[in-house]
């Protein structure tokens, strides 16, 4: 019996060795980055390669869907809501499929990302858009499966892929302009009620300036329609430091009645205290 085990245990063990070795992958993983004008763009992909096979119209059937790549579905993520074609992409994730011709292209961007090859049939409610990009010969192989960022402008690039002798690209436009006059205008017009409000709870807590404090808040106020409870008890604190108790007791009343309202124990029980320290309770 003792024999036994011990063989069990050298068999178990030469079969733990063994899982520990790593070999290359025939499809090593890839993801590469770009960041065009202020969108940040990613891809993840696999790369297969030739290894002496026709690929195009062979291993890579025409005319049938392709997950673009090997192994999980080729993916691509978008930092901001861009333009492929004449359709709008929202910010997010989506697969890459394509349907390849001999002269051109379906590409298909799928919001349904996950999973390992590309669907035996297409579901239209997931096809967020679909172009047709041309099909351009190279003049030499590209052995291993790539995809690439071209073209990069301040308002949009091409993601290309290349492999055997085609090369396919497909115009992506990003926001760059709407998002740059947004920020332009938004400097230009000055500081916002959460600018404000911020540098004043920083002089309170770091016990800076604090009539500095009161003016940002004060400007921070007066740019709130609604402020919450937690801003007004921060402006209740303030009011207390600055030796205005009577502001300070008007202004937690105030939150303690929004912290009731949104059910927040934290700031029912911090108001309460501070009311009762101040002597309105």
């Amino acid at each position: 019996m003792k024999k036994l085990v011990l063989f069990v245990f050298a068999v178990t063990l030469l079969f733990s060795v063994d899982a520990q070795i790593r070999t290359p992958q025939p499809s090593p993983a890839a993801k590469i980055e770009q960041v065009v004008g202020l969108t940040d763009v990613s891809i993840d992909y696999s790369r297969p390669s030739m290894r002496g096979r026709v690929i195009f119209g062979n291993l890579v059937p025409y005319g049938k869907v392709w997950r673009t790549g090997a192994n999980a579905r080729t993916k691509v993520t978008f930092s901001d809501d861009v333009t492929v074609g004449d359709n709008e992409l929202k910010a997010g994730t989506y697969a890459i499929f394509t349907i390849p011709q001999a002269e051109s292209w379906d590409v298909v961007f799928y919001t349904d990302y996950a999973g390992g090859g590309a669907p035996a049939e297409l579901d239209e409610s997931k096809i967020a858009a679909r172009v047709t990009a041309k099909v351009y010969p190279i003049e030499m192989d590209i052995q291993s499966f790539t995809i690439s960022f071209d073209d990069i402008t301040n308002n949009s690039a091409v993601i290309g892929i290349m492999w055997e002798r085609s090369y396919v690209g497909i115009e992506f436009k990003v926001p760059t302009d709407a998002k740059v006059s947004a920020s332009i205008e938004k400097t230009m017009a000055g500081p916002g009620a959460g600018d404000y409000y911020s540098a004043a709870v920083y002089n309170l807590t770091e016990g800076k300036d604090l009539d500095k404090a009161k003016e940002w808040m004060d400007k921070a106020m007066s740019m709130t329609e609604n402020p919450r409870f937690w801003q007004l008890r921060q402006q209740s604190l303030l009011y207390a430091k600055l030796g205005d108790k009577k502001k300070a007791i008007e202004t937690a009343k105030k939150s303690l009645a929004g912290a009731e309202a949104a059910g927040n124990a934290d700031y029912i029980k911090m108001n309460k205290d501070s009311l009762k320290e101040w002597g309105a309770m």
